[in-house]
């Protein structure tokens, strides 16, 4: 799990500019060790685990269990067995994951205090609140037992979980902080602006398949019932993912622009791995090629939308492949899962498209409350504490402005000596 922190943070540092690397990658640290800290004060409390101490409100009838309990900084909770010891070390690395992905869309303007406090709110409320509501026992994941919708909220390794509420928050951040200065010409017309270093992208993109197979077969074996038998299907699911949605990218980009954009293919690229995380452990590998094939359709267009229509600057792709791709692996687990008969998860609705309305349920809560959530708490400390940068500070680039160094102190366009006098 933690080469898809690295890749992601690659992946990022490779789409921003020469003048920001060393600052966007160093945020990512930053970023992970904040994570720990809030996840580790309450960010484990809110979430809970399957089975253990909640707090939970009776509805007509039925019970919503709403919010983890138990004692802050992880007190006792190993005492109550491994499950609540591998599910802390799994959400761990979880939630830092999901705090390196809106770092992308704030990229060369987004201040490193205001990325930490930002991050320890996702850490400490956004993210373990959701987590709860899908993994913990919530009302999500008890939506077949409760009102028989299929086996409730299906997401096996954090599609909306990780990723989408990655992808909201990143929306978010771009919303609040506006575009780049330069990005938008007086007509509203984009400008391109392209990465600094395409290795680091592409390097990010293997990185993260490595990543994300330790990433959802743990979700499977931890929230889905499953056990070590189960992970070489989901290796393989999630190779086909990937490899159809770069190559679906690939030949989207090619055909629109002449030629093949190595940026937008990675973008696809995780886009399928983010796909196929929601149902990895429930589909055969055919279905699995064609949940990445149209991630990597989806994705290189959404980022030309969401920056033309939109008039959103996100340099990493962050929305469409985090965002756009969790809500589409949400679907397609509840188009294509399929469970066995004995599986354990709630009591199965007779209902054939049980599943998909759970599934479509789980989306309108990350759209009408995770977003407005994470837009308003981030708006707040905005307000308290400013999240961009100011304009000399944008223009003489971030590493210099607040790091006091450049990544690339050799590329120097004219030494003092040629400099005249």
């Amino acid at each position: 799990m933690p080469l898809a922190i690295a890749g992601l943070a690659l992946i990022n540092t490779g789409l921003g500019r020469t003048r920001s690397a060393a600052h966007l990658l160093f945020s990512s640290v930053s970023a992970l060790a904040v994570a720990a800290f809030a996840y580790l004060i309450c960010g484990f409390v809110f979430q809970g685990y399957d089975g253990g101490p909640a707090h939970s409100i009776l509805v007509r009838g039925k019970l919503w269990n709403l919010l983890g309990g138990g004692p802050f900084l992880l007190r006792g909770f190993d005492s109550h067995g491994i499950y609540p010891l591998l599910a802390a070390c799994f959400g761990f690395f979880a939630v830092g994951l999901a705090a390196i992905i809106p770092l992308g869309a704030g990229s060369d303007r987004w201040r490193l205090g205001a990325t930490s406090g930002s991050t320890a709110l996702l850490a400490g409320i956004t993210y373990p609140i959701f987590a709860h509501w899908t993994w913990g026992g919530g009302w999500l994941a008890a939506l077949g037992g409760t009102y028989g919708l299929g086996h409730g909220f299906l997401d096996v390794g954090g599609a909306g979980t990780i990723q989408c509420v990655g992808g909201l928050t990143a929306l978010s951040i771009a919303w609040i902080l506006g575009p780049r200065h330069g990005k938008y010409s007086r007509d509203g017309m984009p400008t391109a602006i392209p990465g600094h270093h395409a290795i680091y992208i592409l390097f990010g993109a293997l990185f993260a398949l490595m990543g994300w197979i330790g990433l959802n077969s743990v979700g499977a074996i931890l929230f889905a019932a499953g056990d070590m038998a189960i992970v070489p299907r989901i290796a393989i699911n999630t190779l086909l993912a990937a490899a159809g949605a770069g190559a679906a990218a690939t030949i989207t980009t090619g055909t629109r622009f002449g030629k093949p954009d190595a940026s937008l293919a990675a973008n696809g690229w995780i886009g399928g791995l983010v796909a196929v995380s929601a149902g990895c452990a429930f589909i055969v590998p055919v279905e699995a090629l064609v949940i990445g094939v149209i991630a990597g359709v989806l994705v290189p267009l959404s980022v030309e939308w969401i920056e033309l229509r939109l008039k959103v600057d996100d340099p990493s792709g962050s929305i469409a492949s985090h965002a756009v791709g969790g809500v589409w692996g949400l679907l397609a687990a509840g188009i294509f899962a399929r469970f066995p008969a004995d599986f354990p998860i709630a009591a199965a609705s007779t209902s054939g498209s049980g599943q998909f309305i759970a599934q479509l349920v789980g989306i309108a809560t990350l759209l009408g409350f995770v977003l407005p959530l994470t837009y308003g708490v981030n708006k707040l400390l905005d307000r308290v504490y400013p999240y961009r940068v100011p304009p000399d500070g944008e223009r003489q680039g971030m590493d210099l402005h607040e790091l006091g160094a450049g990544a690339y102190p050799e590329f120097v366009t004219h030494s003092e000596e040629f400099m005249p006098h």
